[in-house]
């Protein structure tokens, strides 16, 4: 039976951690991150959980400490935001081609600088290319929902890959919302013991961790990261089936919201979906056939489900809550650009860069870019590439 109650975001991944009981979480703190590592000690201390936790000096440390728990056979976690993952960053490409099916409660803040705690997804699109599976939130409940999905899809054994949980700092990590808890009973057994294959301490069978390697044997070993990525898609969509079966919530790649006619689509991931979704609302009472596409999984990309959601629009907005400094857009507006472009979907884009450093991305902010679709369309304008929506004049 679903428990209801009222929870942070920080609150409810720490639950969700308390009940799937892992068996190590080194941890340093950083805002807005530092409240699931605290209240998971808390939970320790209490006595509610035996997790060994590790007060570490540093990020670069507490994800040092991580692979050397998983190396040796041991469910391991930690947490973190913005610039402690930029201190992780050696150790993150380490996990991951080291097949360590570690998970990390990403909670989003902007990278300096200039320094700033609010939120944007600029540390976790920095390490986009880690070989880390991402998966991000809306909300509260999903972020609840997702982190006890992460070790089902990290340990699969077609997988074996490190899995970010990302919500949104301080918008989600610190609101409370009504959230939906399972069982303890119910997530232990979704989630069961770990039973890894290849260890440090397996009698016996002794293996080498992150040894070197040398040139004939580089790109076979990234080839199977690649394929195990590759695979991931597949895990993560069962995963969901199997979740769906025992919380009644459904999950995929991504969202489609009053999508099936729609002649612009929104694209975007995060927080700011909700507020999407309440213009789509409006817009929709008037008349306009506006839609959403809240992408859920962003490592693997989902090119070819993307294009294919995206072909019967006539303009779609895509949203990047980041800045890739590349001159030319941001990741997702990239991504998504050679998605369609490689799936031959003739679907014209435009790339909007919001929300950066905590700003506020209104319902007023999305009735416009609706409304610039809706013009460039209709008359033929060109649209402005590129833009940053709610600049101070």
């Amino acid at each position: 039976m679903a428990i209801k109650e009222r929870m942070s975001g920080n609150e409810a991944v720490s639950y969700a951690i308390r009940q799937i009981n892992p068996d190590v979480m080194p941890a340093f703190p950083i805002t807005p991150s530092t409240e699931i590592p605290q209240m998971v000690s808390s939970y320790i201390a209490n006595g509610e959980m035996d997790t060994e936790f590790i007060p570490v000096e540093s990020e670069h440390s507490a994800m040092s400490a991580a692979i050397g728990s998983e190396a040796a056979g041991a469910r391991s976690l930690t947490a973190t935001s913005s610039a402690g993952l930029a201190l992780m960053w050696e150790e993150l490409l380490l996990a991951a081609s080291n097949r360590m099916p570690i998970v990390l409660a990403l909670v989003n803040r902007t990278l300096s600088g200039p320094i700033n705690i609010n939120c944007d997804h600029s540390d976790g699109m920095g390490a986009r290319d880690t070989g880390w599976i991402q998966i991000y939130a809306e909300n509260n409940q999903e972020a609840y929902d997702n982190f006890i999905q992460a070790y089902p899809i990290a340990e699969h054994a077609d997988v074996h890959l490190p899995v970010m949980i990302c919500q949104d700092g301080f918008i989600t990590s610190h609101a409370v919302e009504n959230i939906e808890l399972l069982e303890d009973p119910v997530v232990k057994a979704f989630v069961g013991e770990y039973q890894p294959r290849e260890y440090l301490l397996h009698p016996g069978r002794p293996i080498a961790v992150g040894p070197y390697a040398a040139s004939p044997y580089v790109m076979e070993a990234k080839k199977n990261q690649a394929l195990a990525m590759e695979r991931a898609k597949d895990v993560i969509l069962q995963t969901a089936e199997d979740f769906r079966a025992i919380s009644g919530r459904s999950y995929g790649l991504f969202e489609e919201y009053r999508t099936e006619d729609a002649d612009y689509i929104m694209l975007l991931m995060g927080s700011a979906a909700g507020t999407a979704k309440q213009a789509a609302d409006d817009l929709r009472a008037k008349g306009k056939k506006a839609g959403i596409i809240k992408l859920r999984v962003f490592r693997p990309f989902p090119a070819a489900e993307l294009a294919q959601a995206l072909k019967n629009c006539k303009i779609a907005a895509v949203m990047d809550r980041c800045e890739s400094y590349n001159a030319n857009g941001g990741p997702l507006g990239c991504e998504v650009d050679a998605a369609l472009f490689r799936n031959r979907a003739t679907v014209r884009t435009v790339n909007y860069i919001y929300g950066l450093g905590g700003r506020d991305f209104t319902v007023d902010e999305v009735y416009q870019i609706f409304d610039e679709l809706e013009d460039a369309d209709r008359n033929g304008r060109e649209i402005r590439q590129y833009q940053y929506i709610g600049l101070r004049k």
